[in-house]
Order: C-alpha cells, then structure tokens, then sequence
C-alpha cells in the first residue's frame, strides 16, 4: 500500500474526509435553499389560479 491510501493511526484522515463530506452537504443545502426561495417568490401563472377558481366554485356549489 501507498501512503496516500492507507489509513492514517489517528484518523486524521477520516476526520478530513467527514469534514469535506459535511462542507459539501452544507453547500447544497445552501444552494436547494436558495433555489426553493426563489421558486415560492415567483407569481402563481394566470392558467393555474383560474384552475383554482374553478374548483372553488364546484366545491361551492
């Protein structure tokens, strides 16, 4: 084995590792936060809301 792939007796390494895992699972998390923010401020389309209108009005009567 080399030593870049062998283990390091202290865990050194795995610690990196789980540290580079949790950075890259806080980053996504970040961007699908930003990218549901930006989808719940976009208007509701015209065609969707009449679509509303119109089951309102069947619950209705």
């Amino acid at each position: 084995m080399n030593q870049h792939t062998s283990p390091n007796p202290d865990g050194r390494k795995d610690a990196a590792a789980l540290d580079e895992a949790r950075l890259r699972q806080q980053a996504i998390g970040v961007r699908l936060r930003q990218m549901f923010d930006d989808v719940v401020k976009e208007p509701v389309p015209d065609d969707f809301l009449e679509i509303l209108r119109r089951a309102d009005r069947r619950e209705q009567g």
